[in-house]
Protein backbone atom coordinates (compact mmCIF):
# COMPACT_ATOMS: atom_id res chain seq x y z
CA UNK A 1 0.00 0.00 0.00
CA UNK A 2 1.30 3.43 -0.97
CA UNK A 3 1.08 5.07 2.44
CA UNK A 4 1.96 2.17 4.72
CA UNK A 5 3.63 3.55 7.84
CA UNK A 6 3.22 7.19 6.81
CA UNK A 7 1.84 9.90 9.11
CA UNK A 8 -0.38 12.34 7.21
CA UNK A 9 -1.64 15.63 8.64
CA UNK A 10 -4.56 17.01 6.64
CA UNK A 11 -6.25 20.35 7.21
CA UNK A 12 -9.92 20.90 6.32
CA UNK A 13 -10.26 17.11 6.40
CA UNK A 14 -13.91 17.09 7.37
CA UNK A 15 -15.37 17.51 3.90
CA UNK A 16 -14.70 17.89 0.20
CA UNK A 17 -11.22 17.44 -1.19
CA UNK A 18 -9.66 17.16 2.27
CA UNK A 19 -12.00 14.36 3.30
CA UNK A 20 -11.52 12.39 0.09
CA UNK A 21 -7.75 12.70 0.47
CA UNK A 22 -7.91 11.53 4.09
CA UNK A 23 -10.01 8.51 3.17
CA UNK A 24 -7.65 7.43 0.38
CA UNK A 25 -4.56 7.75 2.57
CA UNK A 26 -6.28 5.89 5.40
CA UNK A 27 -7.42 3.15 3.05
CA UNK A 28 -3.90 2.75 1.67
CA UNK A 29 -2.13 2.21 4.97
CA UNK A 30 -1.40 5.71 6.23
CA UNK A 31 -2.17 7.06 9.67
CA UNK A 32 -4.37 10.11 9.19
CA UNK A 33 -4.43 13.06 11.56
CA UNK A 34 -7.52 14.93 10.41
CA UNK A 35 -7.93 18.60 11.33
CA UNK A 36 -11.12 20.62 10.97
CA UNK A 37 -13.09 23.21 12.93
CA UNK A 38 -16.31 21.22 12.40
CA UNK A 39 -16.29 18.56 15.12
CA UNK A 40 -19.18 16.59 13.64
CA UNK A 41 -17.50 16.43 10.22
CA UNK A 42 -14.26 15.43 11.91
CA UNK A 43 -15.92 12.57 13.76
CA UNK A 44 -17.53 11.46 10.51
CA UNK A 45 -14.33 11.23 8.48
CA UNK A 46 -12.40 9.57 11.30
CA UNK A 47 -15.22 7.07 11.73
CA UNK A 48 -15.29 6.33 8.01
CA UNK A 49 -11.55 5.67 7.89
CA UNK A 50 -11.65 3.42 10.94
CA UNK A 51 -14.68 1.56 9.60
CA UNK A 52 -12.63 0.74 6.52
CA UNK A 53 -9.82 -0.67 8.63
CA UNK A 54 -7.63 2.42 8.56
CA UNK A 55 -5.95 4.40 11.33
CA UNK A 56 -7.13 7.93 12.02
CA UNK A 57 -7.84 10.42 14.74
CA UNK A 58 -9.22 13.92 14.66
CA UNK A 59 -7.97 17.15 16.17
CA UNK A 60 -10.46 20.03 16.09
CA UNK A 61 -8.79 23.35 15.34
CA UNK A 62 -9.19 26.63 13.51
CA UNK A 63 -6.67 26.54 10.66
CA UNK A 64 -6.36 30.33 10.79
CA UNK A 65 -5.39 30.45 14.48
CA UNK A 66 -1.61 30.21 14.91
CA UNK A 67 -1.72 28.89 18.48
CA UNK A 68 -4.23 26.17 17.59
CA UNK A 69 -2.25 25.11 14.53
CA UNK A 70 0.99 24.94 16.50
CA UNK A 71 -0.74 22.84 19.16
CA UNK A 72 -2.10 20.39 16.58
CA UNK A 73 1.30 19.99 14.94
CA UNK A 74 3.06 19.56 18.29
CA UNK A 75 0.56 16.94 19.46
CA UNK A 76 0.90 15.05 16.18
CA UNK A 77 4.69 15.04 16.35
CA UNK A 78 4.66 14.03 20.02
CA UNK A 79 2.28 11.14 19.33
CA UNK A 80 3.95 9.80 16.20
CA UNK A 81 7.52 11.08 16.27
CA UNK A 82 7.30 12.63 12.83
CA UNK A 83 5.01 14.00 10.12
CA UNK A 84 5.58 12.53 6.67
CA UNK A 85 2.79 14.23 4.71
CA UNK A 86 1.09 17.61 5.03
CA UNK A 87 -1.96 18.36 2.90
CA UNK A 88 -3.05 21.98 3.11
CA UNK A 89 -6.68 21.62 2.05
CA UNK A 90 -8.04 24.70 3.81
CA UNK A 91 -9.24 27.50 1.54
CA UNK A 92 -11.86 28.36 -1.02
CA UNK A 93 -14.15 31.20 -1.94
CA UNK A 94 -16.08 32.75 0.92
CA UNK A 95 -17.87 35.37 -1.17
CA UNK A 96 -20.91 33.33 -2.14
CA UNK A 97 -23.10 35.01 -4.71
CA UNK A 98 -20.33 37.25 -6.08
CA UNK A 99 -18.24 34.79 -8.13
CA UNK A 100 -17.34 37.36 -10.78
CA UNK A 101 -16.92 40.44 -8.60
CA UNK A 102 -14.93 43.15 -10.35
CA UNK A 103 -12.24 45.07 -8.53
CA UNK A 104 -14.66 48.00 -8.14
CA UNK A 105 -17.23 45.73 -6.54
CA UNK A 106 -14.88 44.19 -3.99
CA UNK A 107 -14.70 45.77 -0.57
CA UNK A 108 -11.46 45.92 1.40
CA UNK A 109 -12.98 43.50 3.90
CA UNK A 110 -13.77 40.96 1.17
CA UNK A 111 -10.28 41.33 -0.31
CA UNK A 112 -8.62 40.78 3.05
CA UNK A 113 -10.95 37.91 3.93
CA UNK A 114 -10.16 35.96 0.76
CA UNK A 115 -6.41 36.48 1.05
CA UNK A 116 -6.47 35.50 4.72
CA UNK A 117 -8.70 32.46 4.20
CA UNK A 118 -6.64 31.07 1.32
CA UNK A 119 -3.08 31.95 2.31
CA UNK A 120 -2.81 32.11 6.09
CA UNK A 121 -3.84 28.55 6.93
CA UNK A 122 -1.44 27.12 4.38
CA UNK A 123 1.36 29.26 5.78
CA UNK A 124 0.63 28.41 9.42
CA UNK A 125 0.58 24.64 8.93
CA UNK A 126 3.65 24.72 6.72
CA UNK A 127 5.55 26.97 9.12
CA UNK A 128 4.86 24.59 12.00
CA UNK A 129 5.48 21.31 10.14
CA UNK A 130 8.68 22.11 8.23
CA UNK A 131 11.06 21.91 11.25
CA UNK A 132 9.67 18.44 12.02
CA UNK A 133 10.09 17.26 8.44
CA UNK A 134 13.63 18.62 8.34
CA UNK A 135 14.57 16.38 11.26
CA UNK A 136 13.44 13.37 9.22
CA UNK A 137 15.17 14.60 6.05
CA UNK A 138 12.02 13.83 4.09
CA UNK A 139 8.44 14.93 3.67
CA UNK A 140 5.67 15.71 1.21
CA UNK A 141 3.71 18.96 1.29
CA UNK A 142 0.75 19.36 -1.05
CA UNK A 143 -1.13 22.65 -1.38
CA UNK A 144 -4.39 23.48 -3.12
CA UNK A 145 -4.43 26.40 -5.53
CA UNK A 146 -7.00 26.88 -8.31
CA UNK A 147 -7.10 27.38 -12.04
CA UNK A 148 -8.12 30.92 -11.06
CA UNK A 149 -4.59 31.36 -9.73
CA UNK A 150 -3.33 31.07 -13.29
CA UNK A 151 -5.71 33.82 -14.40
CA UNK A 152 -7.80 31.35 -16.41
CA UNK A 153 -11.16 31.66 -14.65
CA UNK A 154 -13.67 34.22 -15.85
CA UNK A 155 -15.97 33.46 -12.93
CA UNK A 156 -13.60 34.21 -10.03
CA UNK A 157 -12.94 37.52 -8.35
CA UNK A 158 -9.54 39.19 -8.58
CA UNK A 159 -9.10 38.63 -4.84
CA UNK A 160 -9.61 34.87 -5.14
CA UNK A 161 -7.34 34.69 -8.19
CA UNK A 162 -4.64 36.65 -6.37
CA UNK A 163 -4.85 34.40 -3.31
CA UNK A 164 -4.63 31.22 -5.36
CA UNK A 165 -1.82 32.66 -7.47
CA UNK A 166 -0.02 33.22 -4.19
CA UNK A 167 -0.32 29.52 -3.39
CA UNK A 168 1.39 28.68 -6.68
CA UNK A 169 4.25 31.08 -5.93
CA UNK A 170 4.51 29.87 -2.32
CA UNK A 171 4.71 26.28 -3.54
CA UNK A 172 7.47 27.01 -6.03
CA UNK A 173 9.56 29.05 -3.60
CA UNK A 174 9.21 26.46 -0.84
CA UNK A 175 10.35 23.71 -3.18
CA UNK A 176 13.62 25.58 -3.68
CA UNK A 177 14.06 26.17 0.05
CA UNK A 178 13.19 22.66 1.17
CA UNK A 179 14.50 20.46 -1.63
CA UNK A 180 17.95 20.14 -0.02
CA UNK A 181 16.22 18.68 3.05
CA UNK A 182 14.46 15.96 1.07
CA UNK A 183 11.08 17.69 1.26
CA UNK A 184 8.88 17.81 -1.85
CA UNK A 185 6.42 20.69 -2.20
CA UNK A 186 3.74 20.60 -4.89
CA UNK A 187 0.21 21.80 -5.51
CA UNK A 188 -2.87 21.15 -7.57
CA UNK A 189 -4.93 23.75 -9.42
CA UNK A 190 -8.52 22.51 -9.63
CA UNK A 191 -11.18 23.81 -11.92
CA UNK A 192 -14.79 24.07 -10.74
CA UNK A 193 -15.26 21.21 -8.27
CA UNK A 194 -18.54 20.13 -6.67
CA UNK A 195 -17.43 20.43 -3.07
CA UNK A 196 -20.00 20.64 -0.27
CA UNK A 197 -19.45 24.40 -0.17
CA UNK A 198 -20.19 24.81 -3.87
CA UNK A 199 -22.86 22.18 -4.43
CA UNK A 200 -25.80 24.17 -2.98
CA UNK A 201 -25.07 26.97 -5.44
CA UNK A 202 -24.74 24.46 -8.28
CA UNK A 203 -28.08 22.89 -7.37
CA UNK A 204 -29.85 26.24 -7.74
CA UNK A 205 -28.44 26.93 -11.21
CA UNK A 206 -30.63 26.51 -14.26
CA UNK A 207 -30.15 23.52 -16.56
CA UNK A 208 -28.86 25.89 -19.23
CA UNK A 209 -26.24 27.41 -16.93
CA UNK A 210 -25.11 23.97 -15.79
CA UNK A 211 -24.78 22.79 -19.38
CA UNK A 212 -22.76 25.89 -20.22
CA UNK A 213 -20.31 25.10 -17.42
CA UNK A 214 -20.06 21.47 -18.52
CA UNK A 215 -19.35 22.44 -22.11
CA UNK A 216 -16.38 24.52 -20.98
CA UNK A 217 -14.71 21.26 -19.96
CA UNK A 218 -13.36 19.09 -22.80
CA UNK A 219 -14.08 15.95 -20.77
CA UNK A 220 -17.69 17.15 -20.48
CA UNK A 221 -18.26 16.87 -16.76
CA UNK A 222 -17.67 18.89 -13.62
CA UNK A 223 -14.95 17.69 -11.24
CA UNK A 224 -15.77 15.89 -8.02
CA UNK A 225 -13.60 16.16 -4.88
CA UNK A 226 -12.35 12.62 -5.53
CA UNK A 227 -10.83 13.74 -8.85
CA UNK A 228 -8.69 16.26 -6.99
CA UNK A 229 -7.86 13.94 -4.10
CA UNK A 230 -6.43 11.29 -6.41
CA UNK A 231 -3.87 13.74 -7.77
CA UNK A 232 -3.04 15.00 -4.28
CA UNK A 233 -2.39 11.42 -3.21
CA UNK A 234 -0.08 10.87 -6.18
CA UNK A 235 1.94 13.93 -5.14
CA UNK A 236 1.98 12.75 -1.51
CA UNK A 237 3.19 9.27 -2.43
CA UNK A 238 6.60 7.83 -3.28
CA UNK A 239 5.47 7.76 -6.93
CA UNK A 240 6.23 11.51 -6.95
CA UNK A 241 9.61 11.35 -5.22
CA UNK A 242 11.30 13.28 -8.06
CA UNK A 243 8.49 15.79 -8.51
CA UNK A 244 8.73 19.12 -6.70
CA UNK A 245 7.84 22.75 -7.28
CA UNK A 246 5.01 21.99 -9.69
CA UNK A 247 1.33 22.85 -9.72
CA UNK A 248 -0.75 20.31 -11.62
CA UNK A 249 -3.91 21.55 -13.31
CA UNK A 250 -6.78 19.16 -12.55
CA UNK A 251 -9.37 20.62 -14.86
CA UNK A 252 -10.63 18.04 -17.33
CA UNK A 253 -8.75 19.98 -19.99
CA UNK A 254 -10.41 23.35 -19.44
Amino acid sequence: MRFQGRIALISAAGSGIGRQTAEIIGREGGTVVAVDNDKDALESVVGAIRAGGGAAHGLPADALDAAQVEDVVRRTADAHGRIDILVNAVGGSTIIGKPAATVEDLTLAEWQQLLHFNLTGTFLFTHAVVPIMKRSSRGKIVNISSIAGRGKSATSSSAYATAKGGIIAFTRKLSLELGPYGINVNAIAPSLTLSPRLKPRWDTMSAEDKQREIERVPLRRIAEPLDQARVICFLASSDADFVTGVTIDVTGGS
